[in-house]
């Protein structure tokens, strides 16, 4: 407020009420990252690749596949919206994801969601919704969004914690494909384009909701529902269509989404990115509802909006175009010589500011803390009376357990392009995947693997090593699929900033992703930061999502977890200190957790090379990677998905106890399954890594023995049936 006084005491003027709005929204922490963007620099700014054609530049980041095909990647948050109106908020952010892949010209193939959620045991404040209300409505928001455009919804993750009770994360990602000549920039070509708003109507919904995005949660807020945007996938769906279209026939020089911040960011970052000011008649805009101000139609956030650049001779094809899908357009105004923009309205300027001054938001240098443990700590934790029973109760608490509930909802079979899907194995009694296989093109070979989420009970302890854990399983999930791991995109959920702990998680957060993607030469195309996620003064862990994305150049040769064949030979390779830190376990049996493990990246580097190494010879029949519940639920999801049973024993894979080697999700460790006669051959390539020989496929029973005795032997459909049912207490 200081800066914008000295700047129009300069000028020797008041500002306007629509340039305070202005100013309000460019400056606020969701639209120019105020508290984040030194770190984001410092740590995350020039990891490309050679194969990389736009990153951190545009509304999504674009990636070369192959030739001139491409595939373009975005991940936004949506968490504040989520928390006051569920379904609504739920569904803009699967809206406003497709319109960021959507205006780089290119065409959504997937949707992805990483959720964390509240699971009905932790402190709300008087007035927050009930959990099981939100919960299945943010659900449903994503499910009728999603179906109704007819977008796949393909991937992603669902984390339950009393953490997230109140403070819900939604984090939807969105892929698409494109070619080299088809790539639209989230800029103006010229000082002369003419300025078209195309798709829904603009409305009082919306309004300041990067404002409050940029805020903590506070449930006496009656603005908050006001800033949820409403979402309208029956428009959008015909606006894909055309926008597609119009760019393919290059009408189109320039597009942008209208999402956080409206038409101020978007006219403001377009036209200031080709090196232009613009001239914007805000009468011509077509409302939904009479008597709008000049300031509430330029920060509207109405959805399913596209600001187009077009040159004056071809605005009547761009107009015929629209006019044949049924979608609602107008010329608005245009870009000009200068960096200024101007508004008008009813011949009255209400507007007229440097798009310089405009967009330099102010960049703080917040104070910080972060907190290492000193020595290494472990946790002993007591043998269960009967390891059966303990077994039982922890495969239905609703992080181990299947999440048929929610995957189910979505429509993940739609334009027939998915290849491995949510879940895999016998129709109606699948098991869980690592991730999406998805086919780019009907004439190539080359499908895209997609994996998200964050490890939350690693980084709840420590941010840098959680990340990093948090990142090696992103990595592990892919190239189990039998994917070269190929981009990132992060989703940074964080608390409060004016917290120091706070501020300092996030630093060290950033940090690891930078550092693991610079070791393993992966590219971070996209991002997304989202702070003050706190409700009263209860922050949320860090949460820094992750979608990663890879390469499979035969996706007919994609590698799902459930068991193939019977008498098949079961392997767990890789590395370990089967420590419980970090893990579901735990939490379960409600102890505090230790330090966590380093994760070594070298480990995990070689445990690529080869799996990469024994898939091309055809030795792994299926692969799963060892993560939340540890291996134990490795091994039963590989079991559920096929109902073929096994017998395993576990003695010789550590000296560690039973429940440890059981239970820990520490190290980079995978199950494969190996076809009889395949031993020699497998164990030869695995010199270089730590290759233990845990078992064989066959029958209905899961037998698992350690030194001699029988932990567990019981049906693999009596296992199946609780592990199956663990959400319904939730997610009817």
């Amino acid at each position: 407020m200081i800066r914008l006084q000295h700047y129009f005491l300069s000028l020797g003027r008041d500002p306007t009420e629509t340039e305070l709005q202005a100013m309000g929204q460019a400056w606020s922490e969701h639209c120019c990252y105020k508290s984040s963007k030194l770190y984001l620099k410092k740590y995350l700014s020039g990891l490309k690749t050679d194969y990389t054609v736009l990153a951190m530049e545009d509304d999504a980041g674009v990636v070369k596949i192959r030739d001139d095909i491409d595939y373009v990647l975005k991940m936004e948050s949506h968490n504040h919206p989520s928390a006051v109106e569920p379904y609504g908020g739920a569904a803009t952010g699967v809206g406003g994801i497709l319109r960021d892949v959507l205006c780089m010209g290119a065409q959504p193939i997937a949707v992805i969601d990483s959720l964390y959620l509240g699971n009905g045991r932790g402190k709300k404040l008087p007035g927050s919704l009930n959990t099981t209300f939100m919960v299945n409505n943010i659900i449903g928001g994503i499910r009728d969004y999603g179906n109704r455009v007819g977008i796949p919804t393909v991937a992603g993750s669902l984390y339950f914690g009393e953490e997230f009770e109140g403070t819900p994360l939604v984090n939807a990602g969105c892929i698409g494909i494109t070619r080299d000549r088809w790539i639209s920039r989230s800029r103006v070509s010229s000082t002369n384009d003419i300025l078209i708003l195309a798709g829904g109507k603009t409305g009082r919904d919306g309004i300041h909701g990067v404002n409050f995005a940029s805020r903590n949660l506070d449930s006496e807020d009656k603005e908050n529902k006001k800033a949820v945007q409403l979402g309208n996938p029956i428009v959008k769906e015909p606006l894909i269509k055309a926008v597609l279209e119009a760019n393919r026939l290059g009408l189109i020089a320039g597009m942008k989404d209208l999402g956080g911040g409206g038409l101020s960011s978007a006219a403001g970052e377009m036209c200031l990115a080709g090196n232009a000011g613009g001239e914007i008649h805000l009468e011509n805009v077509i409302l939904k509802e009479k008597n709008m101000a000049p300031w509430e139609i330029w920060v509207s956030e109405s959805q399913e909006r596209m600001l187009l650049a077009v040159k004056e001779e071809r605005v009547n094809e761009i107009m015929a175009i629209m006019e044949r899908w049924g979608i609602e357009a107008s010329v608005i105004g245009r870009s000009t010589p200068g960096r200024r923009m101007k508004l008008y309205y009813e011949d009255s300027k209400v507007m007229d500011l440097p798009l310089t001054f405009l967009t330099s938001g102010p960049v703080y240098a917040k104070p910080y803390k972060i907190i290492k443990n000193r020595e290494r700590e472990s946790v002993l934790v007591k043998d269960p009376e009967n390891f059966k029973d303990d077994l039982l109760g922890f495969l239905a608490e609703f992080n181990n357990s299947s999440k048929f509930n929610v995957i189910r909802q979505y429509d993940f079979t739609v334009r027939g392009n998915s290849v491995i899907k949510p879940i895999s194995g016998r129709p109606n009694l699948e098991g869980p995947t690592d991730g999406a296989v998805m086919r780019v093109d009907d004439e190539l070979t080359e499908g895209l693997a997609i994996t998200s989420g964050c490890k939350v009970s690693a980084t709840e302890i420590d941010s840098y090593e959680g990340t990093v854990w948090t990142m090696a399983r992103a990595y592990r999930n892919l190239i189990s699929m039998g994917a070269e791991p190929h981009s990132v995109v992060d989703a940074l959920n964080f608390g409060n900033p004016d917290n120091p702990i706070i501020m300092g998680q996030f630093i060290e957060s950033v940090r690891a992703i930078g550092e693991f993607c610079k070791f393993m030469k992966l590219p971070i195309v996209a991002g997304n930061v989202s702070l003050y996620n706190q409700t009263g003064n209860m922050d949320i862990p860090p949460v820094p999502n992750i979608l990663m994305t890879g390469i499979i150049r035969d996706y007919g040769k994609s590698i799902t977890p459930d068991i193939k064949k019977e008498g098949s030979i079961l392997y767990l390779v890789g590395w370990s200190s089967y420590d419980l830190s970090g893990s579901m376990y735990l939490k379960y049996r409600n102890v505090r957790p230790g330090s966590l493990e380093r994760m070594n990246v070298d480990d995990l580097k070689r445990l690529k090379e080869f799996i990469m190494k024994a898939i091309s010879e055809n030795l792994i029949l299926s692969a799963h990677d060892i993560g939340t519940g540890g291996l134990i639920i490795s091994a039963l999801e590989m079991s559920f998905g096929s109902g073929i049973g096994m017998e395993m024993d576990i003695s010789n894979v550590s000296p560690s106890r039973t429940l440890n080697k059981m239970y820990s999700e520490s190290g980079n460790r995978i199950i494969i399954e190996v076809p009889a006669g395949g031993e020699e051959r497998i164990e030869k390539i695995g010199e270089t890594v730590f290759l233990r020989k845990i078992g064989f496929t066959g029958g209905d029973r899961i037998l698992v023995m350690d030194d001699g005795i029988n932990i567990i032997d019981e049906r693999t459909d009596d296992l199946r049936d609780i592990w199956e049912n663990g959400l319904n207490r939730l997610i009817p």
